[in-house]
């Protein structure tokens, strides 16, 4: 989505950065991971389907991503290659009701267990909310992935339904004024150009 082709967000413990082709080798190689194909639902792409998928998440409409940093890696090496830890989407799946699918990765094992999904989801939230107006939000979650469908029942989402041929549920979230302050009550982030 061109809208944040040149946006940084630096919040307590997590950087976004945009998805750009220098991050690619290094996400490629996070996909050829079968625990992760299986909690995102996703295939592996050979590294050339992959630079022309960073390439539509930079150019579609209907998508947004961001690159989720490690904040303290970076703040001690400044390269962004080695503090990617994950990344966080939006695909807006009906712009007439302003529905977007939001979806949260922590690829590196390391960075697991330390909150920096449950920050990076509330950003990509909020960011969803100001940025680019949706009004209700959908999570869908592989069956397997557990965590997260607690982390998003924890952010208010509720079942909305079942696929047991894909083995995933659907969770979803209307916004409303008093979720959206909630969401701001948890972090504090700022924008920045990049």
């Amino acid at each position: 989505m061109k809208i944040n082709s040149n946006t940084k967000i630096v919040s307590f413990n997590v950087i976004f950065v945009p998805y750009r082709k220098h991050h690619v080798p290094k996400y490629h190689n996070w996909m050829k991971s079968e625990e992760l194909q299986k909690l995102t639902a996703s295939q592996p792409l050979s590294l050339e389907e992959e630079y022309n998928m960073q390439k539509s998440w930079r150019e579609d409409d209907d998508k947004c991503t961001f690159i989720i940093l490690d904040k303290n890696l970076y703040d001690a090496n400044n390269n962004e290659i080695e503090s990617m830890i994950g990344d966080t989407n939006i695909f807006i799946t009906d712009r007439d009701n302003s529905v977007g699918e939001i979806e949260i990765m922590i690829a590196e094992q390391s960075a697991r267990g330390k909150k920096l999904g449950w920050e990076s989801v509330i950003l990509m939230l909020l960011y969803g909310i100001k940025f680019i107006n949706i009004k209700s939000f959908e999570a869908k979650i592989s069956f397997q992935n557990v965590i997260s469908i607690k982390m998003f029942n924890k952010l208010g989402f509720a079942e909305k339904s079942k696929s047991e041929v894909f083995e995933e549920i659907t969770l979803e979230r209307i916004v409303s004024d008093d979720w959206e302050e909630w969401l701001n009550s948890q972090i504090k982030w700022e924008i920045q150009n990049c």
